[in-house]
């Protein structure tokens, strides 16, 4: 469960991959030759042991990961609408992903990448995945976000040493000393996450109650659920609970501030007017 879930998600490329048991490899943009190395065969071999790769499309481990698991199927989940791939120098990775992986973002076309939309990115990458194996992250690394939203998800996470001389190696370090599972080689991985995965299981997501067909909030419903809203964050349980409305009635009110670019969504299911 993802929490402060998206409305909706667009995705271009082979959906089928998104079928397949899935591993994320993330890191340092400023990554080491050595990191850019072995995050390429780790991307490899996780491959070829049947995984889908789930990274952000950034400089340095992102990238490479994402490059040595273009042939088995790699997913790049991204901070801007499908038309603002960032950074532009990897437009051209972003096509090649498509054959035989897919891009993934929760944001509309024509939406630039702000600095706030990276952490927020994270949660997807996790939540995307069984396990989140971090290659190189110094001390304040969003892949470290990355890894506490792998965590409050109830994922598994990984960390690749590194020298204790290296900044790029404090954040994977201080992992490692908290609990996270070390990391030489996809074994290390695959070993943890098999017995995880278990026989094939069929996830369902949780379907939101239908509305009836035709059904849509009424000018009256909108004015009240938009009325409750302001700057400060609110539970959308309390959305519901003082409009008198139904939460599929919301949900749609909500959707629809969203997609016009009115509403912020937060940690914890709380919501404000941007």
């Amino acid at each position: 469960m993802i929490d402060d879930a998206p409305p909706l998600l667009a995705v271009r490329g082979q959906t089928a991959v998104l079928d397949l048991p899935a591993v994320a490899v993330v890191g340092a943009r400023n990554a080491s030759a050595a990191g850019l190395r072995f995050a390429e065969r780790l991307a490899r071999d996780l491959g070829a042991a049947g995984f889908a790769v789930v990274s952000g499309l950034a400089r340095g481990i992102d990238a490479a990961a994402h490059r040595a698991s273009l042939a088995t199927g790699t997913i790049a989940v991204l901070a801007g609408g499908h038309d603002h791939v960032y950074p532009p120098e990897h437009a051209d990775l972003a096509e090649a992903i498509l054959a035989q992986g897919a891009s993934v973002s929760e944001m509309p076309f024509g939406h630039e990448p702000r600095a706030r939309d990276f952490p927020r990115r994270n949660r997807l990458i996790s939540g995307l995945c069984a396990g989140v194996v971090v290659v190189e992250a110094a001390k304040r690394s969003g892949s470290l976000i990355t890894a506490r939203f792998a965590l409050e998800q109830g994922r598994e996470v990984f960390a690749v040493p590194g020298s204790p001389l290296d900044p790029r190696a404090e954040g994977t370090n201080d992992l490692i000393k908290q609990g996270a599972t070390l990391v030489t080689d996809a074994a290390d991985v695959t070993t943890v996450l098999r017995p995880i995965l278990g026989a094939p299981v069929e996830f369902r997501a949780e379907q939101p109650e239908a509305q009836a067909p035709g059904a849509e909030p009424s000018a009256g419903e909108r004015a009240r659920i938009v009325g409750l809203l302001g700057p400060t964050p609110v539970p959308i349980d309390d959305l519901v609970r003082l409009s008198g409305s139904s939460p599929a009635i919301v949900r749609v009110v909500l959707l629809e501030l969203e997609l016009a670019g009115r509403l912020e969504r937060h940690g914890g299911a709380l919501v404000s007017l941007l």
